[in-house]
């Protein structure tokens, strides 16, 4: 045992950190300060006599006591909210000598003393909206004078004229005009206000806004667009005959939004643009020549190189045929009962009428082939009833009389004898149709985007 206390001594003598209490951590919110050996009661007065100085130069803690003993400030009374009871240990523990804070401070329940915080606040911002006011006069000024000069440039006509390829996209141009002149007036008022940060926000909410609405009218945008696209290049003229997605007709106007077709029915066709845009258009009236194409369909025992060679004088001598390109034939395909015999010509559309002349062309070719004895065969059913005898049958009945036909003509006689009554081709019908068209674009002018000027495909 005396060997344990010997050991111990030395121990003490030789090491003597080992034996110092450790002192207990303190917590995050308060003083780190050591404490000195000669407090005393009039270093604690002077410490609660700075507390409270400290306190009465800020707002929300006069009801708040001081006291100190030894260095530990006790804090009793109340604040205005948590946060001030929370900054009162930040406050007091930067004071010198304070050993540990008890603070016993609640929020207080009083509503004046509560409201009078935020009625100064608004006090004080209405202040600071009148003192703002000469200077938000002059930067509304600023943006009313940028606006109204954006506004009076966007609509002068002869700039916008000459740049744009029509009046659709000088409309267009007009509009970004405006919009570019909004938003410098609206930078320049942000700076004269100090504001330029709130741009960046706004123009944050515009573009989230934007795109939301974008996706929300994203077949209106397309349809805008494609309109745009249509009227820089206009794959057709007014009165053009087009067919768009099966319809065809006569193209009166093409709008912002449409185009506008009237069938050969008199009837109005309604086409988006967006549509038009995507499919394909066939316009007959880019060209002047344009083929028509009848058939003819002939027995199997006639002299199929005659036949032909017929088809082929009759069409080249009607008179409403151009020569070049020139008229041709061919056999197309082997029927049940007939061959079939295309025969092709050529015509000026804008003179003669497509309809007309492909009815003419096939009668003429009809009478030509009856005149020359030419055989077309109609097509014929034989119907045998279930139990027939055989003397119903078709070997024992009486077949039908033939009709008397005219004894057959030499070709050149058939074709002088067909084509003698060359009935009326002109291009009447279309002409009472561009009539029509006339008189729907003379009403709406200032919708169409189609103009005569405009650069072809």
């Amino acid at each position: 045992m005396m060997m344990i206390l010997r050991l111990a001594v030395l121990c003490s003598l030789l090491f003597p950190a080992a034996f110092v209490p450790v002192a207990l951590a303190q917590s995050a919110d308060q003083p780190n300060s050591t404490i000195a050996v000669d407090d005393s009661a009039e270093t604690d007065a002077a410490m609660a006599q700075r507390i409270r100085g400290i306190l009465r130069q800020l707002d929300g803690f006069e009801d708040v006591s001081v006291t100190v003993s030894s260095g530990i400030v006790t804090l009793q009374g109340t604040a205005i909210d948590s946060a001030a009871v929370n900054r009162l240990n930040e406050l007091i523990g930067r004071v010198e000598g304070v050993v540990t804070i008890e603070n016993k401070v609640q929020e207080t329940t009083d509503v004046a003393r509560r409201l009078d915080p935020a009625i100064e606040r608004f006090r004080s911002r209405s202040e600071q909206v009148i003192n703002y006011l000469p200077l938000a006069g002059i930067a509304l000024a600023a943006f009313a004078v940028v606006v109204f000069a954006g506004f009076a440039i966007a609509r002068l006509k002869r700039p916008w004229a000459r740049i744009a390829p029509n009046a659709f996209i000088a409309d267009i141009y007009r509009q970004i005009i405006r919009v570019a002149f909004v938003i410098a007036a609206l930078v320049i008022a942000l700076d004269i206000l100090g504001a330029t940060a709130l741009l960046s926000t706004i123009l944050g909410a515009a573009g989230i806004i934007g795109l939301a609405i974008g996706f929300a009218v994203r077949d209106t945008v397309e349809n805008f667009i494609a309109s745009i696209m249509l009227s820089i290049r206009q794959p057709f003229r007014p009165n053009d005959m087009v067919e768009i997605e099966g319809d065809v007709g006569k193209v009166i106007r093409l709008t912002s939004r449409a185009t506008i077709l009237l069938s050969f029915d008199g009837n109005q066709i309604r086409i988006p643009n967006a549509t038009v845009f995507k499919s394909r258009i066939v316009n007959y009236t880019r060209n002047d020549e344009r083929r028509f194409v009848i058939d003819l369909g002939v027995s199997y025992e006639s002299d199929l190189v005659r036949a032909q060679d017929l088809a082929l004088q009759t069409v080249s001598a009607l008179p409403f045929v151009i020569d070049d390109p020139a008229p041709a034939v061919w056999i197309e395909e082997m029927g049940d009962s007939a061959v079939i015999i295309h025969v092709a010509g050529w015509i000026r559309q804008h003179e003669t009428s497509f309809l007309k002349a492909r009815s003419e062309a096939w009668r003429l070719c009809i009478a030509a082939y009856d005149h020359a004895g030419i055989v077309m065969p109609e097509t014929t059913l034989r119907i045998v009833g279930v139990g027939e005898s055989d003397a119903g049958s078709p070997e024992h009945t009486d077949k039908p009389q033939a009709p008397h036909k005219p004894a057959p003509k030499s070709d050149a006689d058939a074709i002088a004898a067909a084509t003698a009554t060359v009935g009326d081709v002109r291009a009447e019908m279309d002409k009472e149709l561009d009539r029509i068209v006339a008189s729907e674009r003379a009403e709406k002018q200032d919708d169409d985007l189609l103009h005569k000027n405009a650069p072809e495909e």
